[in-house]
């Protein structure tokens, strides 16, 4: 599954601070120190050292399904209504029973049994006495009069259900047809545990079985599952319906069965090896799948190759679904996505495709890595997403080598997990999870980011050809079944000979991670290096009595050739010294080249000193100078060097030339703008905005020059964005002019311009401006254009009409898993539109929980409120409004505000002395 908060660079967002949706400035604010009255708002659980095991408050007991009945083949028959928003199903399930029993528990919610029977092989049938619902647990109990033996046989169950509007089970999806009528499809979303409100089954993934799939629909109605369709005939009962019939899935986990129903035009191709793909798309809309069915046939052929296992299904299809709480989600041969999957060549931006091309990377990877060998337990969920979503990156390397996607998994993956660990509220990759309501809160940068950063150390640490060599021995041995963690490190570390197990549990078992400290001495010709780790905290130096110790694997390269590594060594203890020969005292040595080590850096002034000219004449790595300005703002927020040291680096990127550099420089400085919100001297960090990306801005221009390509276009989007939202006049000017001409259709505005101009125009703008967009947003037939707008509306400035994004972000024109992304706009624009949001949030909680309640969009909305003062200190309200899936959040949240609040404290006067200092005159 893709969650909607991954890989913010795909849109350009209006908040300055709240990075957690789609941003080119991505990377959630984490800020730093501990206050002494943390631990009385956050309930965290300590070892005696005093380490943060990362654990959630105490849960009730679970247990999960017995294993003396089990599922062989589901025999499932499905008949929704779309005009009650009701269906009927029937299941015929072939089992097995391992010993003698009178009952047969199963997962079961939000179903009516009408009646159910249990018919052994060659016996006769016996009817259930009683069904026993078990809510809480979503569980029901079949009783029988007698017992069943042991042996195969046959349980068939009659039941009804509701199309819901929760985006989760079997639901509802609103569009609306070309002639203006609002209509419905029925789609799926399983992924955790929600299986079990389509149909009463065994729903975990090590129960896996085989599906026969029929569907009962509309003859004017498309009908898609997991497999082909093999039979499709009228029904019987009815001339309007037909009956479809879907061929044998494999076996497979009951979370990765999948069915829509709906209106849909598609687009066709083959794949090199010759499985069938298709993309659909809302009627009239096939053009907009081009890009994604372009993506979906190199994509396939690539993991076939790297996997060296091929795709087991006959087909694959990836379908656009109107309402999608998540971004995209791996279904087995039918893959569902938001409709941003759309691209329109004149009308979507460089973002939008790059998006497309990641998100259809990391699902396609799933159909191999989660779909043919699935995780035993939600447990091992990281495994899943963390290596799904570091494939994702290596696949669209391959497919769009122009894309430097690597460099940009710096920014969107890895300093967003190190932002995250730092937080005594984090949790270890690998998580306990009992309850399926634990599950949802474990779908989050953690789980993803942290995992494909540590997944991409592994491979670094291993070599290409031994991690291939590991990976399809562990496919070839698993397929079909369930695995562990673990069991891929035994195949890993057959594969290379190195202590694979032994190094990345000491990184997916433990929170946190280490921060590596480096001096050095020149001895002759000898460099000698004395390096030490330690836990990072965001809130300063780790005092626990023991501190955690990491294996990490480190690399170190000199100015002689920055891009070659001229050292590997493996730092398995709390110190140790390393000679590189050959150094001379003029050359420069780095920790850490390429930035793929999984750790912060501190090295000795003498060593920065040395590094720093690096950024100015670019002699240093794209990633590497993002990599050294990341750790030194983090060491900033973390109360260990003084912010203006960042402030007078940051100076030193005039002559930055790339894209993803300036997003993350971007990034940071929204998180200062977003601090400093709270003075009187905001104005000033405004300037320091306008004057670092004046000259980058005069260069590129507005226009687009011949021989530009991809990252040129992210880069003018992200420096135009930023120049207008902090009032530089000639940019506001110019954006001012290109949006009078593009709405009064002179010249119509490129697309990858329009999110900053919209930004700048609402930003500066009053209620007619407000008015224009939300006019715009009407009019927008493209669902990209519509989200662009959802996006930026917070940013306008006057407080009644802030108040109005507020109230459109629940109206009926607002799609609800895109309301998030309007309150979080607000929420993110100023220091009143966080006060606005969060009033605002409060204010309509019950709908809000009612709408997203048991997802990750909970998560998402609590998020939101990160940004907020102490004066604002949400902990009260969520000890009486209570969001299970959500608890780690909030706790993240709310140490995030006191942190926030004690680097103001600390830095808030040095750094309005420097930016005074910075506009005198020279004496």
């Amino acid at each position: 599954m893709y969650t909607a908060t991954q890989h913010c660079n795909a849109y350009f967002y209006a908040g300055d601070a709240d990075k957690t949706e789609f941003s080119p400035i991505s990377k959630q604010l984490r800020m730093t120190y501990r206050p002494p009255c943390l631990t009385a708002h956050i309930l965290f659980s300590k070892t005696k050292s005093g380490q943060n095991t990362g654990t959630m408050p105490e849960r009730r007991p679970f247990v999960r399904l017995p294993t003396d009945v089990y599922p062989v083949n589901y025999g499932l028959c499905l008949k929704p209504d779309l005009i009650d928003f009701t269906f009927e199903g029937k299941l015929e399930a072939l089992v097995e029973v391992t010993q003698a029993t009178n009952q047969i528990v199963m997962n079961c919610a939000d179903i009516d049994i009408i009646t159910a029977s249990f018919a052994p092989q060659g016996g006769e049938e016996i009817n259930a006495t009683g069904f026993n619902y078990q809510n809480e647990d979503e569980k029901v109990t079949l009783s029988f009069p007698s017992a069943l033996q042991k042996g195969s046989g046959t349980l068939k169950i009659d039941f009804v259900g509701e199309l819901n509007d929760k985006m989760k089970g079997f639901y509802r999806s609103k569009y609306t047809t070309a002639a203006g009528e609002i209509r419905y499809a029925a789609v799926t979303q399983f992924e955790a545990t929600d299986a079990r409100r389509a149909f009463p089954c065994w729903d975990e993934p090590a129960i896996k079985a085989t599906f026969d799939i029929t569907l009962i629909v509309p003859k004017d109605r498309v009908a898609l599952s997991n497999m082909n369709v093999i039979d499709r005939k009228p029904y019987p009962e009815d001339e309007n319906l037909v009956e479809v019939k879907f061929a044998t899935t494999p076996i497979m986990s009951t979370y990765l069965v999948a069915f829509v129903i709906g209106e849909y035009d598609y687009v066709e191709s083959q794949s090199s090896d010759g499985v069938t793909v298709r993309v659909y798309t809302p009627v009239g809309k096939a053009e907009q799948g081009k890009f994604a069915l372009e993506v979906a046939t190199k994509t396939l052929p690539f993991y076939n190759d790297y996997f060296s296992v091929p795709y087991p299904l006959p087909k694959i299809d990836l379908i656009a679904i109107a309402d999608f709480a998540a971004g995209a989600m791996e279904n087995w041969g039918l893959v569902t996505y938001r409709q941003a999957l759309l691209i329109d060549p004149k009308n979507s931006c460089s973002s939008s495709r790059q998006w497309v091309a990641l998100v259809v990377g990391h699902e396609l990877a799933h159909q191999w890595f989660g779909n043919l060998v699935t995780m035993e337990w939600w447990t091992h969920l990281w495994l899943n997403e963390g290596f799904a979503s570091w494939i994702e990156y290596l696949c669209v390397d391959h497919c769009f080598p122009e894309y430097d996607i690597w460099t940009q998994f710096v920014s969107a993956d890895y300093t967003r997990a190190l932002d995250l660990d730092a937080l005594d509220s984090s949790h270890p990759i690998e998580v306990n999870v009992g309850h399926p309501s634990e599950v949802d809160e474990i779908f989050d940068a953690i789980s993803y980011s942290k995992g494909a950063s540590v997944i991409r150390m592994l491979h670094n640490y291993i070599g290409d050809e031994d991690f291939r060599k590991g990976m399809n021995a562990y496919l070839v041995k698993f397929q079909h079944k369930n695995a562990s963690t673990e069991d891929l490190w035994d195949c890993l570390e057959q594969a290379s000979g190195k202590p694979i197990a032994a190094v990345m549990g000491s990184w997916t078992k433990q929170m946190g991670f280490p921060i590596i400290v480096v001096d050095q001495e020149q001895v002759s010709d000898d460099r000698i290096l004395k390096i030490s780790q330690k836990k990072f905290c965001a809130s300063g130096p780790h005092n626990g009595e023991e501190c955690p110790n990491w294996m990490v694997p480190l690399s170190i390269c000199t100015s002689e050739d920055p891009k070659c590594t001229k050292l590997k060594v493996l730092l398995d203890r709390p110190e140790t010294t390393i000679t590189l020969s050959g150094v001379s005292p003029d050359q420069w040595v780095k920790i850490n080249p390429g930035t793929v080590g999984f750790y912060r850096i501190q090295y000795s002034s003498s060593m920065l000193e040395s590094l720093l000219p690096g950024i100015r004449d670019l002699s240093l790595q794209p990633v590497d100078r993002l990599g050294l300005q990341n750790d030194l703002f983090s060491l900033s927020r973390a109360g260990m060097i003084s912010t203006v040291e960042v402030l007078k680096l940051m100076e030193a990127f005039v002559n930055e030339p790339n894209y993803t550099v300036w997003s993350d420089l971007s990034c940071n400085l929204g998180v200062l703008s977003s601090l400093l919100s709270h003075t009187d001297f905001h104005e000033e960090i405004q300037e320091f905005i306008r004057d670092l990306f004046t000259p980058i801005g005069l260069e590129l221009g507005w226009d687009s020059k011949p021989g530009e390509g991809h990252l040129d276009a992210l880069l003018r989007g992200l420096v135009l964005g930023k120049l207008g939202k902090a009032g530089h006049k000639p940019t506001l000017e110019e954006a001012r002019r290109r949006f009078k001409d593009h709405m009064e259709g002179k010249q119509v505005l490129p697309a990858d311009l329009r999110s900053p101009v919209y930004l700048t125009v609402l930003k500066h703008g009053d209620s007619a401006t407000l008015e224009t967009m939300l006019k715009l947003h009407k009019q927008a037939d493209m669902q990209e254009e519509k989200n662009r707008i959802e996006r930026v509306l917070g940013a306008i400035s006057a407080p009644d009409l802030i108040q109005k994004v507020l109230n459109f972000a629940l109206s009926e024109e607002v799609r609800p898993q895109d309301t998030v992304s309007v309150i979080g706009g607000v929420a993110g624009s100023s220091k009143h539109g966080r006060k606005a949001a969060w009033k605002f949030v409060k204010d309509n909680w019950e709908e809000l929980y009612s709408r997203y309640q048991g997802g990750f969009l909970i998560s998402r909305l609590i998020k939101t409120v990160e940004h907020l003062s102490m004066f604002l200190f949400p902990q009260s309200f969520f000890e009486s409004h209570p969001a299970p899936a959500a608890e780690r959040t909030v706790q993240q949240c709310c140490e995030n505000i006191l942190l926030n609040a004690a680097w103001l404290k600390r830095d808030a006067d040095d750094i309005h002395q420097y930016l005074l200092q910075r506009k005198a005159p020279p004496v």
